[in-house]
């Protein structure tokens, strides 16, 4: 999916000019899988940090190689179908923030049902002008919904999955964080400062540099927040575009049913399974390890080699907890 991420931007961004940030554990992997890129533009996360100190320090990062850098932030979690549609959204997102450098573009996804395990944004007026993808003022992002106001949100025609896409100038998310952030800013400019200039050798880039010392230091003492929370629902000039690619966020297992279909039983499997009397149920597993259901609906069941999950795709959300005590256990090599 990183090699998806990348690869849906076309020429519309080169490689030297292309960043991932990821976990530290991970730069290795990524490094493999994207070698078109500079090694030095895989950058390890010592910590998780969630998603403004991510975008703070790129945004800190291109700006010093380009003062009018326009950066966009895309998650690697995400199934696009429409490529072509998804490189026309990005220009004029981009042809927005060109015109109003102090803007902050976001896309919006037209909800297809009523999704409680999104955020979502309810737009205002239409930005004007000459659109040639529907565009409008953000009046308020909303939270992820319980179902009944999901309901209505969906009902009510004027609100929009937060997908998480955002297309901005480095120096305005920059500047934003500086201004509603500040401690978490100054602790991204230390890290920042510390950067190896353009054109210094991959071994200067890479190791146990400056950089590196700063970054495992400054990154681990900042309080961890969202962009949203840090600077977008604070921020006054934010504009949303209507998505005009079809979009899915695989960020929990209910999304493979959307993404493989189901059964006449309502069942999406994948691997070797045997089900009687299962229904509406997500089975994960490989073909070399039979999983059996009998009886059970509206579950998810998932097989690896160290590691089985059942579970009601009701309490899907209850995973967050699940993680966090694998962790208080000291079992993190079963996450």
């Amino acid at each position: 999916m990183i090699q998806a991420t990348v690869d849906r931007l076309g020429d519309l961004v080169p490689p030297e000019r292309t960043m991932v940030l990821t976990n530290q554990a991970l730069v290795d992997a990524v490094r493999k899988q994207l070698p078109q890129l500079p090694s030095q533009s895989v950058i390890g996360e010592p910590c998780k940090r969630d998603t403004a100190p991510c975008v703070g320090l790129a945004s800190l990062l291109a700006q010093a190689r380009d003062g009018d850098a326009t950066l966009v932030v895309l998650p690697a979690d995400h199934v696009i179908g429409d490529e072509a549609a998804f490189r026309r959204g990005i220009e004029h997102a981009a042809r927005l923030v060109e015109q109003s450098p102090g803007r902050l573009v976001t896309f919006g996804i037209a909800p297809t049902y009523p999704a409680t395990t999104f955020g979502y944004i309810e737009r205002g007026d239409s930005l004007g002008g000459d659109q040639p993808i529907p565009t409008f003022v953000v009046r308020q992002f909303r939270e992820k919904p319980p179902l009944e106001v999901a309901k209505e949100y969906v009902a009510a025609g004027r609100y929009y999955w937060n997908a998480g896409i955002f297309v901005w100038k480095a120096a305005t998310i920059a500047r934003a964080l500086s201004e509603f952030e500040p401690e978490m800013y100054r602790h991204l400019a230390a890290i920042a400062a510390n950067a190896p200039k353009r054109g210094a050798s991959s071994a200067a880039a890479s190791g146990g540099n400056a950089f590196q010392k700063a970054l495992e230091r400054e990154f681990a003492a900042i309080k961890g927040k969202s962009i949203d929370y840090a600077v977008l629902e604070r921020y006054r000039d934010v504009a949303v575009v209507e998505a005009p690619f079809p979009w899915d966020d695989v960020g929990n297992w209910r999304s493979l049913a959307r993404l493989w279909g189901t059964d006449v039983d309502g069942n999406t499997i994948i691997g070797k399974h045997l089900g009687i009397g299962t229904r509406g149920t997500i089975v994960s597993g490989d073909d070399e390890h039979l999983i059996v259901t009998v009886g059970i609906e509206d579950c998810i069941v998932v097989h690896t080699p160290d590691a089985t999950l059942v579970a009601s795709k009701r309490d899907e959300e209850q995973l967050r907890q699940v993680v966090d005590m694998i962790r208080e256990k000291g079992w993190e090599e079963y996450l």
